[in-house]
């Protein structure tokens, strides 16, 4: 899978070490997954962006291959930060990033703090953690409780420690939609403690400094263009409005729903790329040349 994106090992100042695939040439694109997979997850969108531009496939810091900081926090400030580290050890000191799930909460996060690296930003399937707490109900509460199952202290790990390929695939729904080498990926890295721990990092930091990191930038607007997809089956298609909430932080966004769940990039592949391609490849979407 993906065998013409070549492997690099990035070292980071905090003690990170960022596992990257390049694929392709032209204008630099940073690809972001989400939880629980890896940087596999665009086996269906990076070789056709790859065409037109160069691709690079991180897995997030402590997620995959990568490795988190000795103690990192693993704020998404802190993990934005490491991969633009990342990044400009590849040569690139201005990219377009695309992020889902948790991916996309690194992406915006690196387009507030780094305006001057991020030239476009795309967010697949997520609204800002601090909307996203500060709208919490019963609904939400049921649909995500790994949200807090995972924000509990050193509980989940141990758990999870029991069994975590019967914890793991009971989110990857629909059935059938993922690639069997896409999921054995995702297998081996969360049968690993460390990754794990590193999952429950992100979650706890998502609950605690993603949020008042979020609450201190609130007015703070993100310049760059950018686009916001998300699946009318999945948890963003519930909200009456995703792309006014977007804009209260971007407000040149553009959105559009996608006719899937929480999974764009596997469950609609081909529209999650046509909207990614048409955003990239506009003169807005991409950096000087």
């Amino acid at each position: 899978m993906l065998d013409d994106f070549r492997p690099h090992d990035l070292p980071t100042g905090s003690g990170a070490r960022i596992r990257a695939r390049v694929g392709g040439s032209g204008p630099p694109v940073l690809l972001l997954h989400g939880w629980p997979q890896t940087s596999a997850m665009w086996h269906r969108i990076a070789p056709h962006l790859a065409a037109t531009r160069t691709v690079v496939l991180a897995d997030l810091p402590g997620y995959g291959d990568s490795t988190a900081a000795p103690g990192a926090s693993l704020s998404k400030r802190a993990m934005a930060a490491e991969l633009v580290e990342a990044m400009e050890a590849l040569g690139h000191d201005r990219f377009a990033v695309v992020g889902h799930d948790r991916g996309a909460r690194c992406a915006y996060r690196m387009a507030l703090d780094h305006p001057q690296v991020v030239t476009a930003l795309a967010v697949l399937d997520i609204l800002p953690t601090a909307d996203v707490f500060a709208r919490v109900d019963a609904t939400f509460a049921l649909g995500a409780w790994h949200w807090f199952f995972l924000a509990q202290p050193d509980v989940p790990e141990r758990l999870i420690a029991a069994d975590p390929d019967a914890f793991f695939t009971g989110f990857l729904r629909p059935a059938g939609i993922f690639d069997p080498e896409a999921v054995a990926h995702y297998r081996a890295a969360w049968r690993r403690p460390e990754v794990v721990r590193a999952m429950g990092q992100d979650y706890r930091a998502g609950a605690s400094i993603d949020v008042a990191d979020d609450e201190h930038d609130r007015g703070t607007t993100i310049d760059c263009p950018t686009l916001a997809l998300w699946g009318g089956g999945g948890p963003v298609g519930r909200e009456p409005d995703p792309l006014a909430i977007w804009r209260a932080w971007a407000p040149k966004a553009s959105g559009h729903q996608l006719d899937c769940g929480h999974y764009l990039a596997e469950e609609a592949p081909e529209d999650t790329l046509g909207h990614l391609t048409r955003f990239l490849s506009s003169r807005r979407g991409s950096p000087p040349r």
